[in-house]
């Protein structure tokens, strides 16, 4: 069954003047919601408790960061180092990057911007929807601000804060442009979980070339693409069996690259440490160098996995270990190269202990030093046995260490693929993102999921880069790319998040944000020097992720405003009578729609073309709110629609973008638990309402409309445009008399008692429950333009065909799916 409907974006309408009426019988949840209200507390966590998460955090958290120092200053010099002093400045360089972007902006103050623990640019999205009504699809109602997890901010109406909220209240363009910010940002994070593991495990795999020199370099590409199709087909398996190995491989790891690098310094050349000053930032600027920016790989997936974290912790794991650890590992290669200039292609590896260089170094009985001076020929003598020890130590400590580096190279490429899915499903949750399966891999951690489409497209995109540009210094570049853009789009919106989540004044945020914007706009113009060196690789993947979101996206908005402008009114619900002009079967229909409040145009086309309906008729509304979680005990709201007689309810179930509606094995039994629930509790407080309520307030409005009802039997086209409005469309077809009557009917279900209408819903339940459900096709109208064609009739129309079924989301049985078809044009 299908109706066409045609409506224009740009038609204002009037609102009813009924609009009282259906306000009075199809209510909103401000009392249910308020039932459920409690105040939200930050868990405390003890010292023992906050090192253990530290620790944990260095697993999840910081193995993209930590793997760096393989690939780093290969692609700071991809054509070899002309001058000494070019290793120093751009040691600064990394140096106070990794101060002021990771350290300072991204540990100590973007990672407190996190929405009750979720990172990511959608989480930061999400805190500025609940401050400001920016959100594009406005399915919001007062009642949700009543959740535990609704957490938001309130400031003075003169405030800099409150102008700059009806700034971005104002337009439309804003709202969309912010949008937009959000959905760059997020594409290019999910262009991180592309290059992130091919970057990694090819620079890992790389030191294979070290011990044997003469292999080609298409062994070390295909040992990446082995390890990389192993990594993605274990994927459905979740980390949740060997995540607690992560911790110790990276921390195993730190220490390693740490160790390694304070024994560089000390062997080869200690007078790097000058590279703490900035002048030689200056000096190498000033040389032509433009390179560095690649060390900051790893920031944004930092921030984007912070879920199960306490701030602190992540904070203490940085400070204590990651920081520390970092400098010298970069430190110990720039020693290293400032004697070995041309091993600037694999640095990290010839430094490792037991390397050729470092071994004929030690033969001789004699380590230079040129720190301490402990005689007079500027050599520290050792004994014959601890060279020998140290030689064979030497000898053996390059496998170990390659083997740790693999791993923590597949540690950190899971860390990004785990947060790609955790975005994505955030996406999708704000109808930024096409449906897709989702699979919960943990039954312990909530964020721990498994998109399989998305793994698949990862996977053959990784391993397509890898193959296809079979060098460190291309894929650098790329990945590079990636990361400043992304930094530059979180600025951006810590900027917002500064102004009306935290309420900072507005001189600290231009401080904030100048800062921000002079370091990584020195780092975005280097990026612009490498597009055309395999920078244009996440501006192709984003580009192309950027067109399905924002497409989606658009379909989505225009069918949400097309069911608010179609929706039916109570009126005409009303007029129908008791038994909807209809025979009344046994059992429940479940009608799902997006609507939180009025009778979808579904259900008016549902009743026009079919002689029956069910005995007790359900509106589910299941929509996904900007919080991170809604708790089981606050997430169905119900309320019933019209008098008694009617058996009409409507049920709002209510996720966060971290919950999964699939998880909910059990939903319709949820569901019938809490319409059973309200009829109890109903029933409890009907001596304390008013029995005439109704009648009374159906009388006095009626009065007013004497106009809008003389119409009666007259098609729903006729009225439609005259009377809709952003409440309720009325539509009345009905003669006030017989309104009237409907309404003074509600009355006598008074002596109905609550164990009468909870027999009558078991026995409809028993009877059976089918699932009602809307299938909206989206067409562009003629005279549009032919972008707009292209972009509703070809790209969302193969995005829809292509995606999840309602039905399969809300694990519909087929046997009682009941699909209703319609079509509009926008």
């Amino acid at each position: 069954m299908a109706a066409r409907v045609e409506i224009d974006e740009d038609n204002e309408t009037n609102k009813g003047s009924m609009w009282v009426l259906d306000q009075k019988l199809d209510q909103p949840m401000d009392e249910e919601a308020g039932r459920l209200r409690n105040m939200y507390r930050e868990k405390k966590f003890s010292s023992l408790l906050l090192l253990r998460f530290a620790f944990q955090s260095l697993g999840v958290v910081y193995g993209d960061l930590g793997t760096s120092p393989l690939y780093v200053f290969y692609n700071t010099f991809p054509h070899g180092i002309d001058d000494p002093e070019d290793i120093i400045g751009a040691l600064s360089l990394i140096i106070y990057s990794l101060t002021l972007i990771p350290l300072l902006k991204y540990v100590f103050i973007v990672c407190r911007a996190n929405d009750s623990g979720q990172g990511g640019t959608f989480a930061l999205y999400s805190l500025l929807c609940r401050h400001a009504k920016v959100i594009t699809i406005p399915n919001q109602h007062r009642t949700d601000e009543e959740l535990t997890t609704y957490s938001r901010s309130t400031f003075h109406e003169k405030s800099f804060a409150a102008k700059t909220k009806r700034w971005l209240e104002h337009q439309t363009f804003r709202k969309n442009a912010l949008l937009m910010l959000v959905l760059v940002g997020t594409c290019m994070v999910i262009g991180d979980g592309i290059l992130t593991p091919a970057i990694s495990v090819l620079s890992a795999s790389g030191g294979i070339k070290v011990d044997h020199p003469h292999m080609s370099n298409g062994v070390v590409v295909l040992v990446a693409v082995v390890i990389l199709v192993g990594l993605f087909s274990l994927q459905h398996y979740g980390t949740d069996r060997v995540g607690w190995l992560f911790a110790p491989i990276v921390l195993l790891w730190f220490l390693l690259i740490g160790g390694i690098g304070m024994l560089n310094i000390w062997k080869y050349d200690s007078s790097v440490l000058k590279a703490f000053s900035p002048v030689y930032i200056y000096r190498y600027f000033r040389r032509g160098g433009r390179d560095g920016w690649t060390s900051l790989g790893g920031t944004e997936a930092l921030f984007a996995d912070l879920a199960h974290f306490p701030v602190s912790a992540i904070q203490i794991a940085f400070t204590v270990v990651v920081f520390p650890c970092l400098l010298l590992a970069y430190s110990g290669q720039a020693a290293y190269l400032m004697n070995h200039q041309d091993h600037v292609v694999d640095a990290f590896y010839r430094s490792i202990p037991g390397a050729a260089q470092l071994v004929e170094g030690l033969g001789s009985g004699a380590w230079p030093y040129r720190g301490l001076r402990s005689d007079p020929s500027g050599e520290l003598k050792l004994p014959p046995f601890v060279v020998s020890w140290v030689m064979g130590l030497g000898h053996s400590i390059y496998w170990p260490v390659f083997i740790v580096a693999t791993a923590a190279a597949i540690v950190a490429s899971q860390a990004t693929i785990s947060a790609t899915f955790s975005i994505i499903k955030q996406a999708l949750a704000l109808g930024c993102f096409p449906r897709v399966k989702v699979v919960h891999t943990s039954k312990k951690f909530l964020g721990q999921i498994y998109i399989p489409d998305i793994n698949w497209i990862l996977m053959i995109l990784c391993i397509a880069v890898t193959a296809g540009f079979k060098n460190q210094s291309q894929i650098g570049n790329a990945y590079g790319t990636a990361v400043v853009i992304v930094m530059l789009a979180t600025t951006l919106l810590m900027t917002l998040i500064m102004i009306l989540v935290w309420r900072c004044h507005w001189i600290l945020v231009l401080i904030f944000t100048a800062l921000s914007l002079v370091v990584e706009c020195t780092y975005f113009s280097a990026v612009l020097f490498k597009v055309d060196q395999g920078g244009w690789v996440p501006l192709v993947i984003a580009a192309a992720f950027l067109v399905i979101m924002y497409v989606w996206h658009y379909g989505t908005v225009k069918r949400y405003e097309f069911e608010m402008h179609s929706k039916v009114s109570m009126a005409w619900i009303l007029g129908l009578g008791p038994s909807l002009g209809l025979v009344r079967v046994p059992g429940i229909g479940l009608v799902y729609t997006e609507l939180a409040s009025g009778v979808p145009h579904i259900f008016s086309h549902f009743i026009t073309n079919l002689p029956a309906i069910h005995s007790v008729v359900v509106f589910v509304c299941v929509k996904y709110l900007p919080v991170y979680t809604v708790p089981e005990e606050e997430r169905f709201l119900v309320k019933r629609i019209g008098p008694k007689n009617f058996h009409m309810f409507r049920c709002v179930a209510r996720y966060g973008y971290k919950d999964l509606h699939k998880k909910d094995e059990n939903f319709e039994k949820k569901l019938f638990d809490s319409l059973f629930l309200f009829v109890r509790l109903e029933a409890m407080m009907e001596g304390c309402s008013d029995s005439d309520e109704y009648s009374l307030y159906g009388q006095q409005t009626l009065q007013s409309t004497d106009g809008l009802l003389n119409n009666n039997g007259n098609s729903t086209s006729s009225n439609q445009d005259l009377t809709m409005s952003s409440v309720d469309s009325i539509v009345p077809v009905k003669s006030p008399l017989h309104v009237n009557s409907t309404v003074m009917s509600s009355s006598q279900m008074s002596s109905h008692t609550e164990t009468d209408e909870l027999e009558f819903l078991n026995s409809c339940r028993d009877a059976g429950v089918v699932h009602i459900l809307g299938n909206t096709v989206v067409r562009a109208s003629r005279g549009s333009k032919f972008y707009k064609k292209i972009a509703i009739d070809y790209i969302y129309a193969f995005l829809r065909k292509i995606c999840r079924e309602n039905s399969v989301i809300f694990n519909v049985p087929h046997e009682s799916l009941l699909n209703v078809g319609q079509i509009f044009y926008v």
